[in-house]
């Protein structure tokens, strides 16, 4: 039954029109960060990381959280339509298998978003003429980035669970950007699931995390991320979806 509730979810997926998007914003996150890298070569003289601050900047601060939210929006789209809620919560499938299949084709997406970002990156650095090799460390910021996304894709999923309007998640997506912005001026990143993003791909510092910091990064994720999915499973269990 698990396995029939994800090839669902990606056959609602097959034919729509997210993949456009799930491609469309990481292109434009790297043509942003490349054109600004290659204006400002006299400053940015860092080779692959200073590439990486730029490309890096636009997609992690700000267009892969509300990629998220569009992906978790989306994939409500259909119950909330013709009250099709009704039909999943009477149907022989466990309650939390419902959130546990939506979450599992985020990570998926989001995986493969990730995948093709580091492929452009690659690529934008070689027209750019970057002979060098790319830097090791750029496996590890993809790799924790999209850990960090599930506790976001947590969040987002139960508000796109209980929220009809496909804009109102984005929206709030949108809002979390810039209060990570000010948790991280105040030093209290590392506790908000929307910067922890930044912290993973190592947006804003390519200095690569402490042992202390690597254990903190993970934990706050797994941590953020069983608290929001009990609270989105608590909700459709008792909640008139």
């Amino acid at each position: 039954m698990f396995k029939k509730s994800i090839s669902a979810e990606w056959l609602k997926l097959r034919n729509s029109r997210i993949w456009l998007v799930l491609i469309t914003l990481p292109v434009i996150s790297i043509l942003l960060g490349s054109i600004n890298y290659y204006f400002n070569q006299g400053v940015l003289q860092n080779g692959w990381y200073s590439l990486w601050t730029q490309v890096s900047l636009f997609y992690g601060e700000f267009f892969l959280p509300i990629l998220i939210a569009i992906c978790c929006a989306y994939i409500c789209r259909l119950e909330h339509m013709n009250k099709n809620w009704n039909i999943v919560m009477t149907s022989p499938v466990p309650i939390r298998s419902v959130f546990t299949t939506k979450l599992i084709i985020i990570a998926i997406l989001i995986f493969i978003v990730q995948i093709f970002f580091l492929i452009l990156y690659f690529i934008v650095g070689k027209l750019l003429g970057l002979s060098s090799q790319i830097p090791s460390e750029t496996i590890g910021w993809i790799l924790r980035g999209w850990f960090a996304s599930l506790s976001i894709s947590t969040l987002q999923l139960r508000l796109s669970i209980q929220i009809k309007s496909f804009a109102a998640p984005i929206g709030i997506s949108l809002c979390c950007v810039f209060i990570g912005l000010g948790m991280y001026i105040m030093e209290f990143g590392m506790f908000f699931p929307y910067f922890l993003l930044s912290i993973g791909m190592g947006v804003l510092s390519q200095e690569g995390l402490t042992i202390v910091e690597n254990i903190q990064f993970f934990v706050m994720n797994i941590l953020f991320t069983i608290l929001f999915s009990s609270f989105a499973i608590h909700r459709l269990k008792t909640a008139d979806v």
